[in-house]
């Protein structure tokens, strides 16, 4: 670089620095809020309100699953994934929703500003954004959030019930309005636990979005800056990055539906050719406090298709607990064995069943004396400990005594 820079060059060289920067910025300059984000302003009967609206066919494909699916979950399956009882209507209408807010920490002084909801229309699943463009607007947001509620019987969230409806209702209360808490609502969070956290990493949204849905969030805006962006916009009205919260909160909704169709897919159409062990034993972890015979049907398919560790000692000592309820004791002591002959380290539950079985049931101690011995012998090399130890102890002695022998 020439070292004889006069003042001049120095302020062109600026100029061109600020020029590209602000090139950067989207092209946003000079346009209004609802030329940026594609919205409209609706007059509400407690004031004005900006709203985006998309409409999205069924056939649309949020990733590999299409979101009309979701519109074929029946009430039975609704019930048992909401983990509650349908409205006595026994009607279906689901409002996918999720916020975006001032920041994570709940209470009082957190607003929601943006509130996006999504639902079937027709022949169309269609999404709704509400948006504060001030604070002074929640009422407007609120009141018409209302009027779109009290078309619905339920929620469809992803941690909405630790997250988003609380928050909501602590916005509602606040501005003296009733909040539907009797509606149905279906956390998808739970449900995806079941059935995906032994094969994934965490069941954040994005993880559920990216290994099961095989959706990619192309250019999203990480959910942790949204809030400063809402803020740099109240400050300055800055548009710049404002279409990216719209996208960001667009997709979350988008995803909820997505994923509501491949859960109710997954857990309907079990057993199915294409679901892996870990699947089909989160299936049936999902069926066992609804349909029993279904729910264990579920984890002997896992455990035939080759489930792995842990998960496999998991089913194993369930089936074996019911088998011990139905009183079938050769049933339950082969998969109390197969639980012992998988597991690598050491687990004191299986032998102490097995041994109970011997002693209480086929009265025969010389069998239940040498699988404790046996036991013993296992938990000392694992290093167990001194508790386990003087529990296994204290039961050889005991089965010594009846027999008449030393331990």
């Amino acid at each position: 670089m020439r070292a004889d820079l006069s003042l001049s060059d120095l302020n062109r060289i600026v100029q061109r620095i600020e020029a590209k920067s602000q090139a950067r910025r989207t092209g946003l300059r000079g346009r209004s809020l609802e030329d940026a984000v594609g919205g409209t302003v609706e007059e509400t009967a407690v004031g004005p309100v900006l709203l985006v609206q998309r409409r999205f066919e069924l056939t649309h494909r949020h990733g590999i699953q299409a979101l009309g699916a979701a519109r074929e979950i029946g009430p039975d399956l609704l019930t048992l994934l909401g983990r509650s009882e349908l409205p006595s209507s026994g009607g279906r209408r689901l409002l996918y929703l999720d916020t975006e807010t001032t920041g994570l920490a709940g209470g009082t002084g957190t607003y929601t500003f943006l509130v996006g909801v999504g639902f079937f229309d027709g022949d169309a699943f269609k999404v709704r954004q509400y948006f504060m463009r001030d604070l002074d607007e929640e009422p407007a947001l609120l009141h018409a959030l209302d009027d779109l509620i009290i078309r619905f019987d339920g929620f469809v969230t992803y941690n909405g019930s630790g997250f988003d409806l609380p928050l909501l209702e602590t916005r509602f209360v606040l501005s003296r309005r009733r909040w539907r808490g009797d509606l149905l609502h279906l956390d998808l969070l739970h449900p995806a636990r079941r059935l995906w956290r032994d094969r994934l990493a965490d069941c954040r949204l994005g993880t559920v979005e990216r290994d099961v849905l095989r959706f990619s969030r192309d250019d999203d805006l990480p959910g942790a800056l949204i809030p400063s962006v809402y803020f740099e916009y109240l400050r300055r009205r800055r548009l710049d990055q404002l279409p990216r919260v719209f996208e960001h909160n667009r997709r979350d909704v988008l995803s909820l539906a997505a994923l509501a169709g491949r859960v109710g897919a997954v857990v309907d159409g079990a057993p199915m050719p294409d679901l892996s062990p870990e699947e089909l034993a989160g299936v049936g972890r999902l069926w066992e406090p609804f349909d029993l015979e279904r729910g264990l049907a579920c984890y002997q398919m896992a455990l035939a298709l080759g489930l792995g560790a842990p998960g496999r000692e998991r089913l194993l000592f369930k089936l074996a607990r019911h088998e011990k309820r139905r009183q079938r004791w050769n049933e339950a002591r082969s998969l109390w064995e197969a639980a012992i002959s998988g597991h690598r380290g050491f687990d004191p539950h299986p032998w102490e069943e097995i041994a109970k079985v011997h002693e209480h049931r086929w009265r025969d101690l010389e069998a239940a004396r040498a699988i404790v011995e046996d036991a013993l012998s296992r938990a000392r090399s694992h290093g167990a400990p001194e508790r386990v130890l003087d529990a296994l102890e204290h039961r050889l002695q005991r089965l010594a005594r009846r027999l008449g022998s030393p331990a």
